[in-house]
Formats: C-alpha cells, structure tokens, sequence
C-alpha cells in the first residue's frame, strides 16, 4: 500500500465478503494496514441518482466514532444525509447480503410473480441477515436502518440494480452466466452468494433463500425448483430470527 499514508483516512464504499477467505472488507483492510484509519460508507444510494443531486440518506460507520463523525461532516450536503454508525460489521454485512436477495427478487419477477412474492423474500431475506449478522457480532438494530432494510429495499424494487435486472433474466430462462454478459457490470450478488453460503455453513446459520439462490445461480437447480424448496419448507414460528 505505497500511496496510503498514516494520516491518510480510508472510505470505502465497496460491498461484498471475499471468496476465499469469506473476510468482510475491513477486515481484509485491517490485515493489510492494522493501523489503517478506516470508515464504510454504505446505504441505499444508487449513483444515478446521487449524481442528479436527488435527495439521498446513508450511513458511515468506523470503530473509531471521532472519523466517523469526520466523514459524516465532509460527505454532508442539503441532499445526501449521512447518519453515523459503530457496528461496522452490520453495516458491510447489510451492504454485502442484500445483493443476493436483490438477485432473488429478480428471480422471483422474472417469472412473473406479484409483489406479495416480492414481499415475503425480502422481509424473509432481512431475517437471513439478522441470523448471520448476529452470529457474527453484529448489532440487530442495524439491519433495521439504512444499511440493512434500507439498502434491501432499493435494490429490490429497483431497475438500477444489477442484481435485480440479473435475476430477472435469470428468473425468465436466461442462464446465469449470460444474464451477467448482458448487465455488461460486475453483479456482485452472483460472488457474494457463493461467499456468504460458505460462510453460512462455517458458522452453523440457517440461510435458505441464500442456499436457494446459490444453488439456482450455479444452476444445480432451476428457478421454479427454488421456489419449491422455499415454499415446501416446514412450518416455522415467525418471531424465530434463530
């Protein structure tokens, strides 16, 4: 890292778990700079509108709050918001995990279900979050913000989403690799699905519209098939995030 300085801070804005290593970005930062000055700026903020000056809302977190509540100062405008945050694993799990529920909305719109489809995954999908999360030491409450159901929400319902234009395709027939080639952007749902299903079997946590996902994009299942398994499931109590 010859260009990075001790005083220098780092943002990052990137979201995904490694593959490999299943490390989350910081830590990965960590490893390479252990004094490294670091703060995640995630939250549902697709550029197209940020760059039009659209009103925006995200959050900064950093172990540090002091650059933390630098960084909120710098980045804050009348119309781009920036609350700030402690719990930076929740923050780049939030950011990471819901790429693979976007592409399962996707999935799910492709084929030509109804919002109430659309609805059950992704309220089903923050839950899938919260177990991992928490497991891993993330605070609950964050998935419940901006970095977490937040960022869920707009790349869900969205047509700026890679992910989710991928799953459409996908969710229409097209084979996985293809729908990538005609996103023509890197879907980051299709690495981070493989990374958190690792991750998921590491810890022990149950993920199974993540597992679904997974196993539809390698396409060792069809979509209609995830669907299946999904619905099929035993009978659950609601309230059980573990």
């Amino acid at each position: 890292m010859p260009y990075l300085t001790d005083d220098m801070v780092v943002v990052n804005v990137a979201k995904g778990i490694e593959q490999g290593t299943l490390m989350r970005l910081s830590e990965i930062a960590y490893a390479l700079k252990p004094d490294v000055k670091y703060v995640v700026l995630s939250g549902p903020s697709h550029a197209e509108e940020v760059g039009k000056a659209l009103p925006t809302t995200v959050a900064v977190a950093s172990k540090d709050m002091e650059l933390a509540e630098y960084i909120q100062d710098i980045f804050m405008t009348d119309r781009f918001r920036v609350y700030t945050n402690d719990d930076v694993c929740g923050v780049e799990l939030g950011g990471a995990l819901k790429n693979i529920i976007a592409l399962g909305a996707g999935i799910s719109d492709g084929i030509g279900f109804g919002d109430n489809a659309k609805a059950a995954l992704m309220t089903r999908g923050i839950t899938e979050m919260c177990r991992l999360g928490v497991k891993l030491g993330a605070d609950i409450a964050t998935f419940s913000g901006l970095t977490g159901i937040g960022d869920l929400i707009v790349t869900c319902t969205s047509m700026h989403s890679r992910n989710r234009r991928c799953g459409i395709m996908i969710g229409e027939g097209i084979k996985p690799s293809e729908a990538v080639e005609k996103v023509g952007m890197v879907v980051e749902g299709m690495f981070t699905a493989e990374a958190a299903y690792e991750l998921a079997k590491r810890v022990g946590v149950e993920m199974p519209i993540t597992e679904c996902i997974y196993e539809c994009i390698n396409e060792r299942i069809s979509a209609k098939d995830a669907v299946d398994m999904l619905m099929g499931r035993d009978k659950k109590n609601e309230k059980h995030i573990n």
